[in-house]
């Protein structure tokens, strides 16, 4: 077992949890789950999207979100950037911490950002080298690492490869993403060992689609990973990954890092009202075992 005692845990459920939802939620809403979600306890939230209204109506009015909330000392409010125009705008919306992702395949790049590999390695670079200079910490985020909805398995030397020209900037984190939820826990274990090598500070962005997300997140943490991103009720999915279901539930996570002895400063009790309320909002149940468990138990 690895020696994790802590863990920075990002909260990514009013930005990836929501951005593929039938029903969007207008900007003072998103700005009210990023307080309720502060007031349980998270300390690292990812706030909002710096993207296009058109291509993500459910992020328009991301500076509205930034804008609206209660801001709560001590707090991470990040926000998700796709390009130098994204970058700019976060900075101006009081962004602390500045979150890229690009596409470990040319087939989910072209799909998700119609861009390539080779184009997202260098806005990683160039954002990294932005984000110094204005003295922010800056993530950078590798998607289907683990396998792409559009040309299957990804090889672990490919994602190594790319980390490793990644750490010519070296970002604050890298995260690989398991966006479509194929991963095992021996893959897990395998890719991220391999990256902690490098000096990096690795985080796993993981997908419940296969019901192996807290198990992979265990092996992340076993193998050293020191991040995981997790998404309130386990709310998300991808709007250009088909079939991808939601990110690991937020309640899940810290149920099972506090049983290892991980402290997380995370009120259950506050989270699993989050999730209820949220539910209310987008009108439907979402998927966390351990919120639907903790509101039956006596």
């Amino acid at each position: 077992m690895g020696s994790a005692t802590a863990v920075r845990l990002l909260e990514v459920g009013p930005r990836d949890g929501l951005q593929n939802e039938d029903r969007a939620l207008q900007p003072s809403v998103r700005a009210e789950l990023v307080d309720r979600l502060a007031g349980a306890g998270l300390r690292r939230i990812e706030a909002a999207s710096m993207v296009r209204d058109d291509l993500v109506p459910a992020m328009a009015g991301s500076e509205a979100v930034m804008s609206g909330l209660h801001r709560v000392p001590g707090v991470i409010y990040s926000a998700l950037v796709l390009n130098q125009r994204g970058f700019e705008r976060a900075l101006a919306a009081g962004a602390d911490e500045i979150h890229f992702s690009f596409a470990c395949t040319d087939a989910f790049a072209h799909a998700n950002q119609n861009s390539s590999v080779a184009m997202g390695l260098a806005s990683a670079r160039q954002l990294t080298a932005m984000a110094r200079a204005a003295g922010r910490p800056i993530t950078i985020t590798l998607s289907v690492a683990f396998g792409c909805p559009f040309t299957g398995a990804v090889a672990p030397s490919h994602v190594l490869q790319l980390a490793q020209e990644l750490m010519q900037q070296a970002p604050d984190e890298i995260v690989v993403a398991d966006t479509i939820g194929v991963a095992r826990p021996s893959e897990v274990r395998s890719l991220v060992r391999d990256l902690c090598s490098l000096g990096a500070a690795i985080g796993v962005h993981l997908h419940d689609t296969r019901g192996m997300a807290c198990a992979n997140a265990y092996s992340a943490l076993e193998s050293g990973a020191s991040g995981l991103d997790a998404s309130v009720g386990g709310a998300g999915g991808c709007p250009f990954a088909p079939g991808a279901t939601g990110n690991v539930a937020t309640e899940d996570l810290v149920y099972l890092l506090e049983g290892m002895g991980i402290k997380t400063g995370v009120s259950m009790d506050r989270l699993v009202e989050v999730t209820s309320w949220l539910e209310q909002q987008l009108g439907h149940d979402l998927p966390s075992r351990v919120a639907r468990a903790w509101r039956s138990t006596p």
